[in-house]
């Protein structure tokens, strides 16, 4: 296989802000007489070969110093590729064994993308990003970040001397404001892969890379599918925007590029990537077209926005070289009723949607919601981090499928009308199934402890009679939390009718 080339994905989700792929530069060294400053920021893997020396000795890929005879330490001043967020920092020492460096921190700067070495050396005021930290001979050497603060520039210091094979900056991009037409998902706009179904040959990071792919290898590629499917990768757009057109390319895949590709969007801002991947909330903006080999398509959108993700569908695998995404940046989302709605819904009416008194309380915490995806998706999130005793609080709601519904009607009067409606396969139900779902609850709640919860929207009563039998075999734990995921079903429908 041909050596990967590209950011390397040590993070999911974070980009190598330094990589010389992204555009980043080695600007000033206090000293790199061995092994040039360059190769810190080389996207490979660093190499040894022990065969081979130069002038001044044995060869390294990387940046190595003079042994030093003075007091001090060596520094690298070096220029993002993309200003961003650091939340991780590896100082690579690989193949440097008895001549590493053997402390090193790490400081960060704003500047002007034009600032010199030598002015930032003089004049910069320098903020922490890793205090100075051991570093381990021969290794990979990862330190989280202690600051919250976007920066153009950092500088690398070894102390005393010696070498360090690469320094990758892990972050956020947080690229300038604009208004102009920019390409949304760009790594240089702040665009970044969170997820995919599959990066087997190549990281999904590249995808959103400067420039056109040189080499296979520098796109997304995910292995062959078995049986054949879809696969696909989830990406958040550098700032939340409009669309008016797409570009897919498959350069270098001729043999290995997808035969159709199509394109969802969605705006929900900070989500969680988890919840991504399951949302139901995607609307698709380009319906599967057919893809050629080594070629570049640009595609209009079927719907606007502003959206704050993509998820690019493959079917059925294959690589893609570059995914441009042709907008305006724009926070103005269009009124939705039902979310206008639900922003003013009192806890009362919330209530009625799912009997957890913390989830109603969580749910009017996260409010104002901008969009059907932000709304259900935190409605979901803030269900999923509560307990065993919320959830049993919300199961108490509910009526017992399969009782009398007239019986029913005065304790959970607020909800009489849903729970009929839901429930109105068993009401059709013959006396033999009525009689059978009565016994199965009584036996399940007292396995359980909480009556059986399924959303019963369209389902007759013979379907929730088998899927009461089939689920008597559980655990406990496995069955709370089968029980819940039917609870959050159930909510979502109840929002949904709030509305």
């Amino acid at each position: 296989m041909a050596e990967i080339v590209g950011v390397p994905a040590l993070f999911t989700g974070l980009v190598d802000l330094a990589s010389r792929t992204v555009g980043g530069r080695a600007l000033l060294c206090s000293d790199d007489y061995f092994a040039g400053m360059e190769h810190l920021l080389n996207p490979e893997p660093a190499r040894f070969d022990p065969s081979t020396y130069t002038d001044r000795g044995k060869e390294m890929d990387g940046w190595e110093s003079r042994r030093k005879r003075v007091p001090g330490h060596d520094w690298c001043i070096v220029k993002l590729g993309v200003p961003g967020l650091v939340r991780a920092v590896d100082v690579d020492t690989s193949h440097f064994l008895g001549n590493h460096g053997p402390f090193a921190s790490v400081e960060g700067t704003n500047a002007a993308d034009n600032a010199t070495g030598e002015w930032l050396r003089d004049h910069a005021n320098w903020s922490v990003i890793v205090p100075e930290t051991p570093m381990k001979r021969g290794s990979s050497n990862v330190c989280a970040s202690v600051s919250t603060h976007s920066y153009t520039h950092v500088r690398l210091n070894m102390v005393p001397d010696g070498g360090i094979a690469r320094l990758r900056v892990y972050g956020v991009p947080v690229p300038e404001a604009t208004s102009g037409r920019i390409d949304l998902a760009a790594l240089a706009h702040g665009g970044c892969p969170l997820v995919a179904s599959d990066s087997f040959f190549s990281p999904m990071g590249n995808l959103v890379l400067p420039g056109e792919s040189p080499i296979m290898s520098n796109g997304w590629e995910t292995r062959r599918s078995r049986p054949p499917g879809m696969d696909w990768i989830i990406l958040r757009l550098g700032q939340p925007g409009r669309l008016d057109s797409l570009t897919v390319q498959t350069h270098h895949f001729k043999g290995n590029y997808p035969d159709r590709a199509a394109i969802d969007a969605l705006y929900w801002p900070g989500a969680p990537p988890s919840m991504l991947v399951s949302s139901h909330d995607w609307q698709e903006i380009l319906a599967p077209h057919k893809l050629h080999a080594h070629d570049s398509r640009d595609f209009a959108v079927a719907r606007h926005g502003p959206w704050t993700h993509l998820r690019l569908r493959i079917y059925p695998d294959g690589g893609i070289s570059r995914l441009r995404a042709w907008g305006h940046p724009s926070h103005e989302v269009a009124n939705d009723p039902l979310v206008e709605r639900l922003n003013h819904a009192t806890s009362e009416e919330l209530a009625r949607a799912c009997g957890s008194s913390r989830w109603v309380a969580a749910f009017a915490a996260g409010r104002p919601y901008q969009s059907r995806a932000q709304l259900f998706g935190e409605a979901e999130r803030r269900w999923w981090r509560l307990d065993r005793a919320d959830w049993l609080e919300a199961f108490t709601h509910h009526p017992k499928i399969g009782a009398d519904i007239k019986q029913l009607r005065e304790k959970f009067a607020s909800t009489a009308t849903w729970s009929a409606n839901e429930q109105a396969g068993v009401a059709r139900a013959g006396e033999a199934t009525l009689q059978s779902l009565a016994h199965g609850n009584q036996a399940y709640e007292a396995k359980f402890g909480h009556i059986f919860i399924v959303c019963a929207s369209g389902l007759g009563a013979d379907e929730m009679l088998a899927r009461l039998q089939e689920r008597m075999d559980n655990r406990p734990d496995e069955e709370l939390r089968i029980a819940a995921g039917e609870q959050a079903k159930i909510t979502r429908l109840r929002l949904e009718k709030l509305g």
